[in-house]
């Protein structure tokens, strides 16, 4: 029998996942795996988690790992890269630590054009510490700190990363995309093979900004948590590439 599929060398064998049901970091983790063991990568590679969520990426790979202060994770992997600039090093980061704690480390090092791969898990609120409202959270959406739904007078608007992030010189790619359906999966895995063969190309500063849900802090069943993601957060925020200096430089 011809074996169309098998684990990646990266994930470990003896691991259950401990995310919640419907959650799709353990997607995003499994094609981080796919693309290092394509690209032959696996030994190279070195990734700088965020806390929250994001810090149980640790326990299902195989690869070097560390975890950084909440909001620190660009600067730890800006020290790491400029030390030993042969490792692939990569962030793994949610709204929270990317967009608030850390968004000055976010975009100084992207300013700087770092010369890293940050992928960013977009779920629009806290998750692992109790779902508070996020820099992402969506205009009318409920939260433990704003039950009432986020009042753009109040709180303000959404911040749109990716597009903030390609007005910077320092970044060579900046691409949207989400995991809600087959399709979606495989662009998702093309994005992040696109960001680290940057890091390998040494262009600078790439961001993969990933749109995923949250069912248990969102209050929804799986399958309406991916629902929602199509008619509510894919409309708002929009997936695209914002900014690519391959495709500059051809036009």
């Amino acid at each position: 029998m011809e074996k169309i599929y098998s684990r990646t060398k990266t994930i470990q064998e003896d691991k259950v996942s401990g995310f919640c049901p419907g959650c799709m970091h353990s997607t995003v983790i499994k094609l981080i795996g796919e693309v290092l063991d394509e690209m032959n990568l696996v030994d190279r590679a070195a990734s700088v988690l965020g806390i929250g969520c994001c810090g149980l990426h640790m326990d299902y790979i195989a690869y070097d790992t560390t975890t950084a202060p909440h909001g620190r994770a660009c600067a730890v992997a800006t020290g790491m890269k400029r030390a030993n600039p042969d490792t692939l090093v990569f962030t793994y980061q949610g709204d929270g630590d990317f967009a608030s704690i850390g968004m000055a480390e976010s975009i100084h090092a992207a300013n700087r054009g770092e010369n890293i791969t940050v992928i960013f898990i977009n779920n629009g609120i806290y998750g692992m510490t109790g779902g508070q409202m996020a820099p992402t959270t969506l205009i009318g959406q409920n939260s433990v700190t704003c039950p009432g739904g986020r009042d753009p007078d109040y709180h303000g608007k959404p911040i749109r990363m990716c597009e903030m992030l390609a007005q910077l010189d320092g970044v060579c790619y900046a691409e949207r995309v989400t995991i809600d359906t087959p399709a979606h999966i495989r662009a998702t895995k093309k994005a992040i093979k696109k960001g680290i063969q940057n890091q390998i190309d040494r262009k600078g500063f790439s961001i993969i900004e990933v749109i995923s849900p949250c069912p248990v802090q969102w209050g929804l069943a799986p399958c309406d948590a991916y629902r929602r993601i199509e008619r509510e957060v894919e409309p708002f925020y929009g997936l695209k590439v914002f900014k690519d200096i391959d495709a500059e430089v051809q036009a």
